[in-house]
């Protein structure tokens, strides 16, 4: 973790930032669960758990690799255009950005920063999430590990707060699977952020990026229905 703030500073900064309530937008999103839950692939809180290890493994590690690299000082222009090049759905980076959007918005009320603005102004459509909250960590003094936790986490808390709503499952089963799923949490987080070090010296592509063809398939028909609960 980053030496900028103290131990105390540092864990109560990740958890307002890892806070479902922290006005970033994902309430809005269920990371691929409503299509899921349509398709009958998730029914219970067992096919839940398979749902929420599947994408931890691929996006969830994408992402946290590059909120992680961006959280240590790579140049989050050439992050930005890495997380593009690791999301074929252009219904997925939409939704990125407009999440990296809502994401600025509360950071720079929450942790001021030039660092922000400077992003903000460089790309004013928005920059993809996990760039726009690895920066955020940078402002909060969180270093690569702390943000890729918070990334991680955020994989597997949306999609299981998601079904909880779309198939009225009971909510301790659902926190089950997330606590079921947290050493292999931070197994991910350790990878990502191992993965960012590596990307200093040897650039981007040292940066995980397995592969979900399932979530980018079901994001695009998700992105036609007429009705939806959740806009991914």
């Amino acid at each position: 973790m980053s030496e900028r703030a103290p131990m105390s500073t540092m864990s109560a900064a990740l958890l307002v930032l890892a806070d479902g309530r922290f006005p970033a937008g994902g309430h809005a999103h269920s990371g691929g669960a409503e299509a899921a839950v349509k398709a009958g692939r998730v029914t219970d809180g067992a096919s839940l758990e398979a749902f929420c290890r599947g994408r931890l493994h691929t996006a969830g590690l994408t992402a946290a690799g590059l909120a992680a690299a961006t959280a240590a000082g790579i140049d989050p222009l050439a992050v930005d255009a890495a997380a593009d090049a690791r999301t074929p759905s252009p219904a997925l980076r939409a939704a990125a950005r407009r999440l990296g959007r809502q994401l600025m918005r509360a950071a720079r009320a929450a942790w001021p920063s030039p660092e922000l603005d400077a992003l903000a102004a460089a790309l004013p459509r928005g920059a993809h999430q996990p760039v726009v909250l690895g920066l955020v960590a940078r402002a909060a003094g969180l270093g690569p590990l702390a943000v890729a936790h918070a990334a991680a986490y955020e994989a597997v808390s949306g999609p299981a707060t998601a079904v909880v709503r779309l198939l009225s499952l009971d909510p301790f089963e659902a926190t089950a699977v997330l606590a079921r799923l947290a050493p292999e949490l931070d197994a991910v987080a350790s990878a990502a952020a191992d993965a960012a070090g590596a990307a200093l010296v040897e650039g981007l592509d040292a940066l995980p990026a397995p592969a979900a063809p399932l979530l980018d398939i079901t994001a695009e028909q998700h992105a036609a229905w007429p009705v939806r609960l959740f806009a991914t």
